[in-house]
């Protein structure tokens, strides 16, 4: 969201597939995700930046291996970065830029384990058991967010340009320096759908712990 909410543009773009696909009456259902690829294609960038575990889970080397001119020791920990490789030059072009159409529209890149420049899951017979599920349910609630509310900053002064994008010392899970405060309104049809009948802007705050 915070992306989406720094890039209007790109906020309007997955709107509006939304409306096109689900129309203005009515929720977002999970069996509508595989028709709203742009969705689909915002939560790979965001992965690709901002990934959840930056440095994965650590493994454990069970003999001495020689890897691009290093000798890895037995028993040395290992972690991959998988937050440098998202924002590796020499793999993406201008890496430091949110562009999900550019990058995963017209691409198959995917984050299941088969292409290893973005493994946030992590990749083979150790890959993450929650992946179907995340992948699923990430990209079902992104496109519900978007098509069911507006959303906007709370200050009116503050350009979506001049967010606040830093991320607190990475750990075993990343997340932003400071949560995310936006401002929500129910935008479809039927404002019975909402409960507490959100149809009056509210302040939320997306906060990760």
């Amino acid at each position: 969201m915070a992306e989406l909410l720094r890039d209007p543009a790109k906020m309007a773009k997955a709107r509006e597939e939304a409306e096109e696909v689900l129309g203005n009456v009515g929720l977002a259902q999970e069996s509508d995700i595989l028709k709203l690829p742009y969705p689909q294609a915002v939560v790979k960038d965001t992965l690709r930046l901002h990934p959840p575990a930056p440095l994965l889970i650590p493994h454990e080397a069970e003999a001495d291996v020689e890897m691009c001119g290093f000798t890895v020791p037995k028993n040395a920990q290992i972690l991959v970065n998988v937050w440098a490789m998202g924002r590796d030059s020499s793999i993406w072009p201008n890496p430091t830029l949110f562009s999900p159409e550019l990058r995963f529209l017209e691409k198959e890149i995917d984050y299941k384990g088969r292409d290893f420049e973005l493994i946030p899951f992590r990749a083979g017979r150790r890959i993450c058991p929650g992946l179907p599920l995340a992948s699923r349910m990430v990209s079902f609630t992104l496109a519900s967010l978007v098509h069911s509310f507006h959303w906007k900053l709370p200050a009116a002064e503050m350009k979506p340009e001049d967010m606040d994008m830093s991320e607190a010392a990475p750990g075993i899970t990343l997340h932003r320096a400071k949560p995310l405060l936006a401002i929500f309104k129910g935008r479809i049809g039927d404002s019975s759908l909402f409960e507490n009948s959100i149809t009056s802007p509210k302040i939320v705050e997306f906060r990760s712990e």
